[in-house]
């Protein structure tokens, strides 16, 4: 019991029960271990200390009087700062916001403070959440506890580093275009990306998502049952369901039709290590029964360059509407890719906003005929800590994102569960697909991934080994 920051949170209801530890003293060791180890990971904002410690503690009453809300409460849970809580603002990693606290908790953040849990501090990201990356012009740099010269990835960037690194056991993170699973792979973690509207949040936005980040796929799926429930806010949120969240066993592999997806048609090609570890997967898939469907390429470069033109267009809107001297805080990297938006035309800004059908067209018709969808996350493993991207070229800032961003645009469940490490000890997670709003569905795969996977090597408690100066 001398490491309750690593519990993981579906452990942590029945030792509340028993009496064998404290929501006090859960959180506590939480704090701790970030006390440790922020000094080099820099994964967290607006850490409050005492407000912590006060829901722990209204928590620990609540168990000892025998009137929990449920097991979510008095589990640590850490937020990604664009989630507004009361009383906080929200800078959206980007220097140049106002910081105004937040009138109301956004929906995942009521949800989880209705179920008990105890926030634990705000987790960083990029400016406006536009990379892949944990640079960014308001928070400090953000690092991967793997290795600490490398970077955790993004948007969700300091949830995946606090996962890994055992900041608790539940974190919460969005994803638009792979935010939440390009982070999660390159940590080694759980990240789910729900279909959109499983998870009610504000502001809804195509493809935008909330979703948990873990270091299991039963953590992940007792995040659900929390998030998931109804927020009028949404008008994007799907009818309210009662799923059986819980239920994570049963799926045999030997039913399943799997297609295998390594070419998505555009992007960065993919890497040796990544393959291998992939095509690992599959190989022990295939072996527990598993039928394996080679997937051809279903995208295209005009689809991407179309969603780029549209991106960018939105996002100069929000950029000239700033004065000159908030411009001139955005990191330089987003400012060189947002100013092509002024020189779009009508047509050309209509016509990639159209190419977002023609890509959930064109995904949802590649799974026809399948179960789920076996594909690597990222073409490549983590890369410096100090770069924006993976290419680190605002001209070419989407060609990681060719096996994420699909997913986001059809609305279906992707999940990032980790599948193996390089020759250098990083880990390399798979992407398991499912049909929209086959939420359940997606979580029992990645379950019935963890039971067939190669053993897991331990978790990077102790971020120091490649400390920067």
């Amino acid at each position: 019991m001398s490491d309750l920051h690593a519990l993981e949170a579906s452990a942590l209801g029945p030792l509340y029960a028993r009496g064998e530890c404290s929501p006090v003293e859960v959180t506590q060791a939480v704090l701790a271990q970030m006390q440790a180890c922020e000094p080099v990971l820099r994964a967290t904002w607006a850490t409050d200390e005492q407000a912590a410690l006060a829901m722990a503690r209204a928590s620990e009453q609540r168990w000892q009087r025998g009137q929990a809300l449920g097991p979510l409460d008095g589990v640590p849970v850490t937020l990604k700062e664009n989630i507004a809580t009361q009383g906080v603002a929200t800078p959206l990693g980007c220097a140049a916001t106002v910081l105004t606290p937040a009138a109301a908790d956004a929906p995942p953040a009521a949800r989880l403070r209705e179920a008990g849990a105890v926030f634990i501090t705000k987790t960083t990201m990029p400016d406006w959440g536009m990379l892949s990356s944990g640079l960014s012009s308001f928070h400090a740099l953000a690092r991967n506890p793997w290795d600490t010269r490398l970077n955790p990835g993004g948007s969700s960037a300091g949830a995946a580093a606090a996962a890994a690194a055992g900041y608790g056991p539940l974190h919460l993170g969005t994803d638009i275009g792979g935010s939440i699973r390009l982070p999660a792979s390159w940590c080694g973690i759980v990240g789910f990306k729900p279909s959109l509207g499983r998870i009610p949040i504000q502001p809804p936005y195509a493809g935008r998502v909330a979703g948990p980040m873990t270091r299991s796929v039963a953590d992940a799926a007792l995040a659900m049952t929390a998030l998931s429930r109804p927020d009028w806010r949404d008008a994007m949120s799907l009818p309210p369901q009662d799923i059986p969240w819980l239920q994570l066993d049963g799926l045999s592999p030997r039913a399943l039709r799997i297609g295998l997806w390594l070419d998505p048609g555009w992007g960065t090609p993919l890497s040796d290590s990544v393959r291998a570890v992939v095509l690992d997967a599959a190989a022990r898939l295939e072996a527990a029964g598993a039928t394996l469907v080679p997937m051809a390429p279903f995208m295209t470069r005009a689809m991407i360059d179309g969603l780029d033109n549209f991106w960018r267009m939105r996002s100069w809107l929000d950029f000239a509407a700033l004065p000159p001297e908030r411009q001139a805080q955005v990191l330089p990297y987003i400012s060189q890719w947002i100013r092509r938006g002024e020189r779009l035309s009508a047509a050309e800004v209509f016509t990639g906003y159209s190419q977002m059908g023609v890509l959930r067209d064109s995904a949802v018709a590649a799974c026809q005929g399948l179960d789920f969808v076996l594909s690597p996350v990222s073409p490549d493993v983590a890369f410096a800590a100090e770069w924006a991207s993976p290419l680190n070229d605002p001209e070419r800032p989407f060609e990681h994102i060719a096996y994420t961003l699909p997913w986001n645009m059809s609305e279906q469940p992707a999940i990032s569960v980790n599948a193996g490490y390089t020759s250098a000890g990083l880990p390399v997670g798979v992407q398991f697909i499912g049909h929209r709003h086959d939420d359940l569905g997606v979580l029992r795969m990645a379950a019935l991934w963890e039971q067939l996977r190669p053993a897991q090597r331990p978790w990077p408690l102790k971020p120091v080994c490649h400390e920067t100066a």
